[in-house]
């Protein structure tokens, strides 16, 4: 009986915080001042650009997906995620409450942590020099390699390709904003539960690529045309560390809410 009311407040919790990130007021220094600014780089973006960006990134997910992965697998140390989230689990099943929970959380924010730092060399670095388009692969890796780290550190398996699926929508869902990202977090939530109760996804691989490259490239069209400028471009890694965070929080808040859900 205890345990199941700390199950409820956990679950509480996080449907609060998800409720703050699907209903954010915009910034008013955005609306006001930046807003206008972006209107006015993406006046003057080609509009070969946009379908060139949505093209790269397409192309970037299919090549971490197929060759990226054992690269990948070398940068962290899946075995010991494993161990860590069984003890930790095994913690939560004897008693569950907030200090065990928090270890378990531990691994994942340590993931995001280091992702977003990679994210600020790698954006910082490629940008400083004008390089903006051959960067989205290493970019999409350090996305991948951030959500694997936190779907092992919840007791969930990334390589399979259902749970692909659900990463790319997770990425959708993280990066959009009003009613479009409520219509993701809805699809997630679904995918997540059919994933966990064992029921055939009816999402395709690669049509759920087409529409994340489609979403990260319209999310990132004038952050990607600024980096591709010498010396300006350097913004490029506060813009990706922004995206990598975002992405990394949101995964961590969905990951832990089907970890709850399973428990229940």
């Amino acid at each position: 009986m205890r345990r199941d009311r700390e199950l409820d407040k956990q679950l509480k919790r996080l449907e609060k915080k998800e409720f703050k990130i699907l209903n954010k007021e915009e910034n008013k220094l955005m609306k006001t001042k930046i807003a206008p600014a972006v209107e006015k780089i993406q006046e003057k973006i080609p509009e070969k650009l946009n379908s060139a960006l949505e093209t790269a990134f397409f192309k970037g997910f299919k090549l971490v997906f197929e060759k990226g992965l054992a690269y990948i697998d070398k940068t962290y140390n899946k075995e010991k995620l494993k161990m860590e989230y069984a003890y930790n689990n095994s913690e939560v099943n004897r008693k569950m409450n907030w200090r065990r929970m928090r270890k378990l959380d531990k691994t994942s924010r340590h993931s995001q942590t280091v992702s977003s730092l990679i994210s600020v060399v790698e954006g910082g670095v490629l940008g400083a020099f004008g390089i903006g388009l051959p960067d989205i692969p290493l970019f999409i890796s350090v996305i991948i390699r951030n959500i694997y780290e936190i779907a092992y550190s919840y007791g969930y398996n990334p390589e399979k390709d259902e749970e692909r699926e659900y990463i790319l929508l997770l990425i959708c869902g993280a990066i959009t904003k009003g009613q479009r990202q409520k219509e993701f977090n809805e699809k997630i939530d679904l995918a997540g539960r059919r994933l966990d109760l064992n029921i055939q996804s009816e999402i395709n691989l690669e049509d759920q690529m087409r529409e994340t490259a489609k979403v990260l490239s319209e999310s990132m069209l004038t952050a990607k045309f600024v980096q591709g400028i010498p010396v300006v471009g350097a913004v490029g890694g506060i813009v990706n560390y922004s995206i990598i965070k975002r992405i990394g929080e949101y995964s961590s808040l969905k990951y832990k809410k089907r970890y709850l859900n399973r428990k229940k």
